[in-house]
């Protein structure tokens, strides 16, 4: 009776002790993780006085709140330049357009004076033709002849010369155009600058793009900021945890399983999260000297391997950044069972057999 009964404690302590290993081998955790964001320095796309910085330090920000402010004047002395100039080269334009219409109503003119001067032409032949008969007939004079002749030569001449004016009004035409498409270049690159002048304006105000935080300020109102001097750090709100697990805890880790944290600045507080990604490869071979492996005395050392774990509900009543220490535990996917396991090596086994 004794025996059945010590063989019964065994049996259920054997049980006890197959189920909590059972539990507790699909769970994978590491000390070796830290909260990470993609944390930015904050620096001036242009030069000059710092003359407010509305912000100290780890101030909560939203998109759209000014961080610091750099002087404007000297940019919108520019910007009102830059509109000078905009405003003069469409003014050229506009007088170049009403060149154009004046020289296109001496066109016209020049026309008429063809017209005119060719009726002009038709009646002089016609009284030197008249006259030149009445020559060869006795009945006129070789004087009257002649003088009909030469206002013959004269019309002639006033016709080639309207003609001439007609060209030199249609090539003037032409060099008016020329200068507008000139003037018309003019005008766009005085908007450009306008344009560059207006965002060199926008500068000096700096903004955040997205909420986080503001750390390690150092703008101050009188300092002399060139441009890309840093201003301050900005932290998102967009937070995550890289976890180095090693390489052999991995075999049954996948994204979306859940997860949960411990905080080592606030112990006792939970958190929650799930896997998001893995990185596809060991945190030394993204490194700035990555190992290489001898070929000689070779010891292998299990490797680290980055992985992205998210936050599900981050809690907003404590300070999480950058470089906190965690350590998360992962529920994995159930283990193979003894049968599987068992099942699997005797199908090797025999595979190698064969």
């Amino acid at each position: 009776m004794i025996l059945g009964t010590g063989a019964l404690v065994l049996i259920i302590g054997a049980l006890a002790g197959y189920v909590y290993w059972d539990h507790i081998s699909h769970f994978e955790s590491t000390d070796d993780a830290f909260i990470a964001a993609r944390q930015f320095s904050v620096a001036p796309k242009v030069a000059g006085y710092v003359t407010a910085v509305p912000v100290t330090d780890n101030q909560h920000v939203n998109p759209g709140d000014v961080i610091a402010r750099i002087d404007e004047r000297d940019y919108r002395v520019a910007l009102e330049q830059a509109d000078a100039q905009v405003a003069a080269a469409d003014d050229n334009i506009h007088n170049i357009d009403a060149q154009i219409a004046v020289q296109k109503a001496q066109v016209v003119e020049a026309n008429a004076q063809i017209e005119s001067a060719q009726a002009a032409l038709v009646f002089a032949q016609e009284q030197a033709a008249r006259y030149q008969s009445l020559v060869q007939t006795g009945s006129g004079t070789v004087q009257n002849a002649q003088q009909y002749n030469s206002g013959l030569r004269q019309q002639e001449a006033a016709v080639q010369n309207a003609k001439a004016s007609l060209a030199a009004a249609q090539r003037q035409v032409g060099a008016l155009r020329a200068q507008r498409k000139s003037a018309e270049a003019n005008l766009g690159q005085a908007e450009a600058q306008r344009d560059q002048a207006a965002l060199n304006l926008s500068y000096t105000v700096l903004t955040a793009a997205q909420p986080g935080k503001i750390a390690n300020l150092t703008g101050a109102v009188g300092q002399y900021a060139t441009v890309g001097t840093g201003l301050t750090t900005f932290v998102p709100d967009d937070i995550w945890v890289t976890a180095n697990f090693k390489e052999t805890q991995l075999n049954a880790m996948r994204p979306g399983q859940p997860m949960t944290m411990e905080i080592d600045a606030y112990p006792g507080r939970t958190i929650h999260g799930h896997v998001a990604s893995v990185q596809p490869g060991s945190g030394t071979a993204f490194s700035l000297l990555p190992a290489e492996n001898a070929t000689g005395n070779y010891v292998k050392i299990v490797q680290r391997v980055p992985v992205k774990i998210i936050m599900d509900n981050p809690p907003t009543d404590i300070t999480l950044g950058p470089g906190m220490s965690v350590v998360p535990t992962v529920r994995t996917n159930p283990a193979p069972s003894i049968y599987e396991r068992l099942k699997a090596r005797f199908d090797s086994w025999w595979g190698r057999q064969g």
